[in-house]
């Protein structure tokens, strides 16, 4: 039984309001620092798990290093996504880059076995002007995807990402999410819900948590539209939010802080505290 989820069974049997496990984005916080040395930053911060994008530039040796000296959890790895400068965000969608996406999936996995992570963001990719067959190679590539994750006692999640982020980020719908969870039908496949994601493509957000909720995989949360500390000014209440997320759906894993810092990341932090949890 992984941490998060024991403190929230313990709160829950004593009626108290649940210590959520929160678990650090390292592609977003401790920005202030090179990346290997974040997983000692969010340590240092009290953080017992981290998150991240694909590591680029770095060996899976340089990673395994940076995390087991720091002592801490790796959640989740963000798919190979290809050349981001060339606006390449994953493959999972593109038409005729299967042999891509294969490549991409089996050098994360590899990645994700060497850090202990049990989830994978799964990237659908850019695509212009998209038609069925996008749908078509999208539910394809994740069926193979979630069989090499089956083997491996991996979790594969799919996030819709909004189109002020990403321009033309395939995967920018919660209904067609759901859909192409559905059509794969494996357990090794869910949804990544990010509450600022949702806010900015449908908001709704009580009503969407109450349909999706068979289908959460992982959350992540940040303030929309700014994407800073979720105590920050802008639409989204995290108080009533956090608590939706907690009693109402169920969750009891880690969410992922993958937001911007106004300032200095650990000064942002205090606005955990501030609503009645801890790191």
């Amino acid at each position: 039984m992984n941490t998060c989820l024991y403190l929230c069974l313990m709160s829950l049997a004593t009626g108290t309001r649940a210590m959520l496990g929160f678990c650090a984005n390292l592609s977003f916080l401790f920005k202030e620092k090179p990346f290997l040395e974040r997983y000692a930053a969010a340590a240092d911060a009290g953080f017992r798990a981290v998150e991240t994008g694909f590591p680029f530039g770095f060996s899976k040796e340089d990673v395994v290093k940076a995390k087991i000296s720091a002592g801490i959890e790796q959640v989740l790895i963000n798919s190979l996504t290809g050349d981001v400068t060339k606006g390449e965000l994953g493959y999972a969608a593109v038409e005729g880059k299967k042999d891509e996406f294969r490549k991409s999936i089996l050098t994360t996995i590899d990645y994700a076995k060497a850090v202990g992570a049990k989830k994978i963001h799964i990237m659908s990719g850019v695509v212009q002007n998209p038609t069925s067959k996008n749908d078509q190679t999208l539910v394809e590539n994740l069926k193979f995807a979630a069989e090499l994750l089956q083997q491996e006692n991996i979790l594969g999640v799919i996030e819709p990402i909004n189109n002020y982020s990403i321009p033309n980020y395939y995967l920018n719908s919660y209904e067609k999410a759901i859909e192409v969870i559905k059509a794969v039908d494996s357990a090794s496949l869910k949804l990544q819900l990010d509450i600022f994601h949702l806010q900015l493509i449908k908001g709704d957000i009580t009503h969407t948590i109450e349909k999706v909720k068979p289908y959460i995989g992982h959350i992540q949360i940040a303030q929309a539209p700014g994407r800073n500390e979720p105590d920050t000014p802008g639409e989204i209440n995290y108080n009533y939010v956090l608590d939706k997320i907690q009693k109402d759906a169920g969750y009891a894993d880690w969410i992922g802080l993958e937001y911007i810092p106004l300032n200095d990341t650990v000064e942002g932090l205090k606005w955990v505290k501030n609503y009645g949890y801890s790191l």
